[in-house]
Order: structure tokens, then C-alpha cells, then sequence
């Protein structure tokens, strides 16, 4: 009889167990399909993917690991206790990338718009100290319609615990944010203090107040796309570090950038193996630079040149393009690349081009990622309107986040090098490890023109033949170039480290970056510095 009673009672217990079972199947099953099959199709109609799906693009095939999946929202106001979903609108978790562990989050648009609520903030700042104190990269998927209405402060709130974790996150552990449809209000900031902002062209948006409001307050008529989409936010504002034409160019662009960053500040970056010969020359560089001073080249030929392979990832393409930052490898380290641009406004450094590189700068060097700076800049824009602007401070910023770089800093003098802008350019003043200068560079306080025009205008002036005044002038700036504007008087002080010759200019970086392999150097104690903002 007791063992009738066993023998049923064991029955009963696997039937229960099965059923559990079942049940927790069909949540996993009921919250992998966030709002349902119907808001799925309209995201997919809109040339969106969802937040599941975007994962399994960026992460390595069965790496995800889900955390939180059945946390959901604790609202009862207007009527939201009748409206729940498990994982309450955002995927968080842990996986790898290229075998590289990573923390990530992914908005859900199907449930509830995406929209932040104080548990939702919970899960995704749940991923982000799980980031920071195991050393891994933290990268968000964005695609949310902002704060959650119903909750009031306490989606506010979320927000603040979320930007907190940002900044202490900053200069740590590398922060990517991608953004793959609307992320409006105060839900903006984190992407803006995270290191990367890719944008989707079309799909995507980022603004402070909505078209809507922007008509109620300033009368103005302005469409999603044209007040807050990635063309304006890569070309315009600088908002956005890289423009994808689609998510899945745009998750790749997000995989291709980690290849190129360790995962802490207490790491190097990944080393990459090359086929390509560091003693590589190219006898094109001896011929790159123009006879006249004022004619443009490419910088991008030269780049190419230098890196591994060609390949170069670029920042901040489309905006403040007289001047280049990016990613490459020299003989399989990663490196940052800085570049006056002489076919946009002549490599001149404005308050756009002193921003873009100043954060660049500033990055690579949090992330012991080497510096290799090309330079041709005539100097800072003048004008009005840089002045107004601000000019000088955002001037200042490029050249003190180049001069507290403790990283390996190689610089490659191609052309000209003018004034102050000479100084902001990782000069040897600026602790640059390696300053090197081809033949045909020109470093001085001006350029032999202007020079003369300081130096002799009364001179000249006061010869009253055309053709005589013509000829002194002339010669003035012949003996001016013969003094200063050339590399040979700047490595006759040692500011120059070596005159070398173009084709040669991969190998002898590639050789200064792997003497420079093991600097170490340190900036005086500090709480923080005080930054030229």
C-alpha cells in the first residue's frame, strides 16, 4: 500500500515538474516575442529589425546570455498594471564578439514603444556594472521613444541611474551606442556620453524636443529626418561618430570598431596578424606632395599607404572633414590615426576640426592606443565667427589633450606646419615621442608671404618701381624659405627628430612604435583636470 502511495505521489511529481516546465518554455517562448507577432510585422515593415534580432547579428552565434528576461514593470497608473510584458521592453545580457566577452542591451520597440521605465533602467544598469567590474566593452541598442510617460520621476530617475554609470564607466571600459530608430529627450545623453554614437540613415533619429514642439515654440516647420536624423547628425552636429546605410552595415561597423579597442583601460588592444611587410615602401610618397605650396593632394593616399593592408576606419567621416581621425593597424597594433586633410580648406584647424580630434585624442589614449599624427596645417581659420565662437578654447582643447597623452605618440611632418597650429599638432614640446619630417616640410611661425608682409612692408613699400619692388619682395621670400621654411632648421634644435624620406614613412613609424611598445609615463597627481570645455 506505502508503495502504491510512492509510486503515485512520484507520478504526481513528474507531472507537475512537466508542467513547470512547460510553463517556463512558454514564457521564454511568449518574452522572445516581445509584443507580439502583429508589432514584429510593423517593425519589420518600417525596414527595422528587432532588439533580438540585432543581438544575433552583433553578438557570436549561441554566445547570448540573458539576463532578467522575466523582470516586469511595477506601474499602476492609467490603467498600466493591465498592460505587462516579461523583460518589460529591453533584452540585456552578456556574450562575445569575435571571442571577445561584451555587455549589451537592446531596446524593444514592440513593447510599449521601447519606452524607459524604472525597472527597464534597472535591467540595463544591472549589464553596465556588470561591465565595468568585469572589464568588458558595454554596447546599447537604441530604439525608444523616451521616458515612460505613466511613471513619471521614476522613468526620470532610470535616466539619471543609467548617465551615472556612463561616466563612471568613461575611460574605462569602451561604451558603443548604437542607434536603430527614435531616441528623443532626455534619453539623448547617453548615447552622447558613451564613447561611439553610430546612427542608421532613415530609420533612425536623435533630438532634444520633436518636430512638434519645435513648431509651437519656434514657428519653425522641420521634419524627423531634417532636425534629428544621421545625415545631420554625422554631417552637422557631430553627434554621430558613423552613418550605416542600413542595421546590419551598421551593426558590422560596430564589430569592426572593437577589433580595433582592448576591452579596459588596463589592457592593450588586440594584436592582428598582417601579411603585410613593415619594411613595405611606397615610391608614390615621393611624389604626393605638389610643386606649389597652395596646391591640394589627398591624405587618404598617404594613409592607405602607411597601414596595414589599406584599411582604415574612419570617424567622423562626414563632418569637420579638413580634418582625419580613425583606426588602423601598423604592423598589427592598433593605432589612431590623426590628419590635417589639405583638400578641405586646406588642412586648417577650425573649431569643428579641434573638437573632432581633441575627443579622438583623448580616447585613444584612456585606451593605450598609439597616436600617429600626420600633419599639413597651415594654421588656425580666422574670422568672425571662429572668434565669436570660440575658437580659442576649442583650439586649446586639441592641444592640451595631445599634450597630457601618456600614450606612444609618432608625428609625420609632411608639409606645412604654421604658428600655433604647429604647437596643437603633437610637437615635440607636447611630449611627441618621435617627430620626424619629410624633405618638403615647412615649419615656422608663417609662411614665407605673410613673413615678408610683417617683416619688410615698409621696405618694400617704399620702392617705387613696380618691377624692382616685385623682385626684393621676391627675394625676401626666397631668403625667408631658406632660413625657416624647411624641416632642417627645426632638427637643428632637435625638434625633429629625423628628416626622412617618404617612401619610407611605414617602416620608420612601424620601427618607432615598437621602440615606443613599453613607455611608460605619468601625468602628475591629480582629483581631475579642468579641461578647456
Amino acid at each position: 500500500m506505502l508503495q502504491g502511495r510512492t509510486i503515485l505521489c512520484a507520478c504526481m511529481m513528474k507531472t507537475m515538474n512537466k508542467e513547470k516546465i512547460t510553463e517556463l518554455v512558454g514564457r521564454r517562448a511568449a518574452a522572445r516575442l516581445g509584443g507580439g507577432l502583429k508589432r514584429i510585422d510593423a517593425q519589420h515593415s518600417k525596414g527595422k529589425l528587432t532588439a533580438r534580432e540585432r543581438l544575433a547579428l552583433l553578438l557570436d552565434e549561441g554566445s547570448f546570455e540573458e539576463f532578467d528576461m522575466f523582470v516586469q514593470h511595477r506601474c499602476t497608473n492609467f490603467g498600466m498594471e493591465n498592460t505587462k510584458f516579461d523583460g518589460d521592453g529591453v533584452v540585456t545580457g552578456m556574450g562575445t564578439v569575435e571571442g571577445r566577452l561584451v555587455y549589451v542591451f537592446a531596446q524593444d520597440f514592440t513593447v510599449t514603444g521601447g519606452s524607459m521605465s524604472e525597472t527597464m533602467a534597472q535591467k540595463i544598469c544591472k549589464v553596465m556594472d556588470m561591465a565595468l567590474r568585469n572589464g568588458a566593452p558595454f554596447i546599447g541598442l537604441n530604439d525608444s521613444g523616451g521616458a515612460r510617460i505613466q511613471e513619471g520621476i521614476c522613468s526620470l530617475a532610470g535616466f539619471g541611474e543609467i548617465f551615472e554609470r556612463n561616466i563612471l564607466a568613461s575611460g574605462v571600459i569602451p561604451q558603443i551606442s548604437g542607434i536603430f530608430g527614435p531616441c528623443a529627450g532626455g534619453a539623448v545623453y547617453s548615447p552622447a556620453l558613451t564613447d561611439f554614437t553610430l546612427m542608421v540613415r532613415n530609420t533612425s533619429y536623435m533630438f532634444l524636443t520633436g518636430p512638434g514642439v519645435v513648431k509651437t515654440v519656434t514657428g519653425e516647420t522641420v521634419t524627423q529626418e531634417d532636425l534629428g536624423g544621421a545625415g545631420v547628425h554625422a554631417s552637422k552636429s557631430g553627434v554621430a561618430h558613423f552613418a550605416a546605410s542600413d542595421e546590419r552595415e551598421g551593426i558590422q561597423t560596430i564589430k569592426a570598431l572593437l577589433g580595433f579597442l582592448p576591452s579596459n583601460n588596463r589592457e592593450k588592444a588586440p594584436f592582428v596578424e598582417t601579411s603585410d611587410p613593415a619594411g613595405r615602401v611606397d615610391d608614390a610618397l615621393n611624389e604626393i606632395i605638389p610643386e606649389s605650396p597652395n596646391k591640394a593632394y589627398d591624405m587618404y593616399q598617404v594613409i592607405g599607404s602607411i597601414v596595414d593592408d589599406g584599411k582604415f576606419l574612419e570617424v567622423h567621416r562626414d563632418w569637420a572633414k579638413n580634418i582625419i581621425v580613425g583606426f588602423a593597424h601598423m604592423n598589427g597594433r592598433s593605432v589612431g590615426i590623426v590628419s590635417n586633410q589639405p583638400k578641405i580648406l586646406a588642412g586648417v584647424l577650425d573649431i569643428n576640426a579641434s573638437r573632432k580630434a581633441a575627443r579622438f585624442v583623448r580616447f585613444c589614449d584612456a585606451f593605450n592606443i598609439p597616436l600617429v599624427t600626420l600633419v599639413d596645417v597651415p594654421g588656425f581659420l580666422c574670422g568672425t565667427q571662429q572668434e565669436y565662437g570660440g575658437i580659442i578654447s576649442h583650439g586649446a582643447k586639441l592641444l592640451y589633450a595631445y599634450g597630457e597623452a601618456t600614450v606612444p605618440k609618432v608625428t609625420v611632418t609632411l608639409r606645412k606646419s604654421y604658428g600655433g597650429a604647429h604647437i596643437t599638432m603633437s610637437c615635440k614640446q607636447l611630449r611627441g615621442d618621435i617627430n620626424y619630417a619629410w624633405p618638403s616640410a615647412n615649419i615656422a611661425v608663417m609662411g614665407a608671404e605673410g613673413a615678408v608682409e610683417i617683416l619688410y612692408s615698409k621696405e618694400i613699400k617704399s620702392i617705387e618701381d613696380p618691377a624692382e619692388r616685385a623682385r626684393v619682395a621676391e627675394e625676401k621670400k626666397k631668403e625667408y624659405n631658406d632660413l625657416f621654411c624647411n624641416p632642417y632648421n627645426a632638427a637643428s634644435y632637435g625638434y625633429i627628430d629625423d628628416v626622412i624620406e617618404p617612401r619610407n614613412t611605414r617602416f620608420r613609424v612601424i620601427r618607432a612604435l615598437e621602440q615606443l611598445a613599453d613607455k611608460k609615463q605619468e601625468n602628475p597627481w591629480k582629483k581631475h583636470d579642468n579641461l578647456p570645455l
